[in-house]
C-alpha cells in the first residue's frame, strides 16, 4: 500500500501552524562534503554527548559537557580507545562529569569501533556522509549493532545532531505515522524500519524536501 501523499500531511501542519511557524522549525542537514570534512573527534563527542543526554536532562549534559571535554582530552578517537580501565574508573570520582560506569566504558568502546570504521573507509565522517539517505533506518541499525548505548531512538538522534539527513522516529512523528495510516509500527523491528524507509523515500520523490524536514512536518501535522 502506498502511504498517503505528502501534500495532505504538509496541508495539515499549515493549517495547524501556519507557514511561518512551519518553516521556522525546519532543519537543513549538511551535504556529504560537510559531513565528511568533521572530524573524527567531533563525532565522538557528539554521540557521546547522546548517549549521556539519554534518560537525562539536555541541559545537565550541556552544563557539563566542557568537563567531558577535558577529561577524554577532546575525544580523540585513538586516544579513547586506548584509555585503562584505570582511566576510566578514576572519572567517578570527578564530579564535574555524569558518573555512570556502563556510558564511560561505552565511550571508549565505541571509540575502538570509530577507528575501525575509520581505517577501512578513510574516516568515520567519510563512512557517515557515504551511507544512502534512501537506506537511512539500515544505519540506525548498523550504528545500534556496531556501537553501545546507542539504541533506541540514540542513533537516527546523534545523526540529526551532525547534520547528516535523517527522520527521527519521535513520539510524535510515530503518532502522526499511525494518524496517516502508515504502518511503521514502533519503528523497532526490521519490518517497520523498512515500511518507514519506504514510506519516507516516497515522500522525498513526491516533494524533494529531505528526510530530517519531512520528519518534522510529519510530527507538526498533528502535534
Amino acid at each position: 500500500m502506498r502511504p498517503v501523499t505528502f501534500q495532505l500531511i504538509e496541508e495539515a501542519a499549515l493549517l495547524r501552524h501556519g507557514s511561518a511557524a512551519v518553516a521556522a522549525r525546519l532543519t537543513k542537514p549538511r551535504s556529504s562534503a560537510e559531513l565528511e570534512a568533521i572530524p573524527d573527534d567531533r563525532y565522538l563527542s557528539t554521540m557521546t554527548r547522546r548517549i549521556f543526554q539519554a534518560g537525562l536532562k539536555h541541559e545537565l549534559v550541556e552544563r557539563k559537557w566542557p568537563a567531558f571535554e577535558a577529561a577524554f582530552a577532546g575525544f580523540d578517537p585513538g586516544a579513547v580507545a586506548a584509555l585503562y580501565d584505570e582511566t576510566l574508573e578514576a572519572m567517578l570520582g570527578n564530579r564535574d562529569l555524569i558518573r555512570h560506569m556502563g556510558k564511560l566504558s561505552a565511550t571508549r568502546h565505541n571509540a575502538a569501533e570509530m577507528v575501525a570504521i575509520a581505517a577501512e573507509h578513510g574516516s568515520f565522517g567519510r563512512f557517515v556522509a557515504q551511507w544512502p539517505v534512501a537506506d537511512i533506518t539500515g544505519l540506525w541499525t548498523y550504528l545500534a549493532r556496531r556501537m553501545k548505548q546507542l539504541g533506541g531512538n540514540s542513533a537516527p538522534t546523534f545523526l540529526r545532531m551532525m547534520g547528516k539527513d535523517t527522520a527521527v522516529p519521535t513520539e510524535a512523528v510515530l503518532r502522526a505515522l499511525r494518524h496517516w495510516e502508515v504502518p511503521a509500527g514502533a519503528a523497532k523491528s526490521s519490518a517497520d524500519r523498512a515500511a518507514l524507509q519506504t514510506a519516507f523515500n516516497a515522500w522525498q520523490t513526491e516533494t524533494g524536501k529531505p528526510l530530517c524536514q519531512l520528519s518534522q512536518i510529519l510530527a507538526m501535522s498533528i502535534d
